[in-house]
Parts: structure tokens; sequence; C-alpha cells
């Protein structure tokens, strides 16, 4: 999947006037698809913004308390 395959997949959850997720890493995108999928099981509010990479490290950008776990794991898989 592609960012653009990504972003268009999460349509209904991405803000308006935003670009959603911008990290071109078939790892990532795979990795926060499965996370948006079970986020939105419990979340019926959940948003996202931007999904991107800055000052060297991972940034996510949503309406979700596991931001900052999502952006540890993406850090750990750009690594790779």
């Amino acid at each position: 999947m592609t960012t653009t395959e990504f972003n268009d997949k999460w349509s209904k959850y991405l803000e308006d006037g935003h670009y959603g997720m911008a990290i071109e890493n078939p790892k990532v995108i795979e990795y926060l698809d499965k996370e948006f999928e079970k986020e939105v099981k419990h979340n019926k509010s959940f948003t996202y913004s931007q999904i991107k990479t800055k000052f060297g490290s991972s940034r996510v950008y949503c309406s979700s308390e596991k931001s900052f776990k999502w952006e540890m794991e993406i850090d750990q898989l750009l690594k790779e």
C-alpha cells in the first residue's frame, strides 16, 4: 500500500485540509493500517491529520491516546 492508498482508505477519518500519511515506508503503512483497524472499532470519533517525520522522529497527529505508542513503533520500523 502507498501513502495515497492509505489516505484514500482512511479518508473518512482524515481531518479536512490535512494531508494524512506522509511516510512512504511499506512497513510503517502496514503497521498503522492494522492499528487504525483496531482503533476505529472502539473509538468512533477517531480522526487523524498528519503522519510524518520531523526532527528525526515520527509524529502522529490524531485523536487517539495511542499516538505516542504508534510513534515509538514507527521510529523502530524506520530504523530497520
